[in-house]
């Protein structure tokens, strides 16, 4: 039978499912209402829409590689209890195997593809969730390539908290590309190098530093002498090559690569959960969430 828009508009409002799954659901069923709820509900989708509201700010980043290819993820669930439970783990570990083979160009799209079990990404995430009890997200990933002669620095710190891809050419050795991937999950850089920086962030930090320069009563004659100084200190903060290693604080970072003939390229770097909402929730409750679900 034809399946009518309200149709699918009243089955959303019944399981709180997502238009595509609803207009699948009455599809697969022949617009049998109450077969089509059933149908959401086996897939694990109808009870997955209830906790769409929900903050999923906890679980875990992950590395993986293979070849040539690499691929940095985060996802996300509510509570750091089920980030660390071993089925949350390998649902995070297929979900890099598929997205490392597959190579979507977004989330969107990824959530969208056949998974090697028959199942979308979305549908084997909704699954999980039916199973976990908890609202899980896949939030983020990026894909990266390299050259033969190159390496990836795979880091991943307190169990998954922070991850660090990075890139380097001119060295097949690992483990120089690992040491600047932990130097950036410390230091937390936010380009390459100064050539990264756009001409507007430059220009408004330059403004700020001279009147705070003026502010603190300097003469202005030596004030924009002052201001370069302090600018270069910024880079220093926000840029990897221009930083103190923190494994060598006699180095910078550019001097280490330098030092092993090596050029980084690229790095990515994950903290769980940076720039969402925080649930408020203390340890003890946590526990009795998971004791009352």
């Amino acid at each position: 039978m034809a399946i009518t828009a309200q149709m699918v508009k009243e089955l959303r409002e019944k399981t709180g499912a997502g238009m595509m799954d609803c207009k699948k659901a009455l599809t697969e069923t022949d617009g049998d209402m109450d077969k089509a709820i059933d149908f959401l509900r086996e897939k694990g989708i109808a009870k997955a829409a209830k906790k769409a509201d929900r903050i999923a700010a906890e679980g875990t980043t992950y590395i993986a590689s293979e070849g040539n290819t690499a691929i940095i993820l985060e996802v996300n669930a509510e509570t750091d209890f089920v980030a660390k439970n071993e089925n949350f783990q390998n649902l995070v570990k297929e979900l890099s195997d598929h997205l490392l083979a597959n190579k979507p160009a977004s989330v969107e799209e990824a959530l969208e593809q056949k998974m090697a079990n028959g199942s979308t990404v979305s549908e084997f995430i909704n699954a999980a969730i039916a199973k976990i009890g908890e609202k899980i997200t896949l939030r983020r990933f990026e894909i990266r390539t390299k050259g033969d002669n190159a390496a990836f620095g795979e880091y991943l710190h307190m169990g998954g908290r922070i991850a660090v891809l990075t890139v380097v050419e001119g060295t097949t050795d690992a483990s120089v590309a690992k040491d600047v991937a932990m130097h950036a999950a410390a230091l937390n850089p936010k380009y390459v190098s100064r050539d990264q920086v756009s001409a507007e962030e430059v220009e408004r930090e330059r403004e700020v530093l001279k009147q705070q320069a003026l502010n603190e009563g300097k003469p202005e004659n030596i004030v924009e002498k002052m201001v370069e100084g302090r600018l270069g200190k910024y880079f220093e903060d926000i840029c990897i090559l221009d930083q103190t290693f923190v494994k060598n604080p006699d180095q910078k970072v550019r001097q280490y690569l330098e030092a092993n003939k090596a050029t980084l390229t690229d790095f990515t770097r994950y903290e769980v959960g940076e720039g969402l909402e925080k649930r408020q929730e203390n340890f003890a409750e946590e526990v009795m969430n998971q004791v009352n679900k």
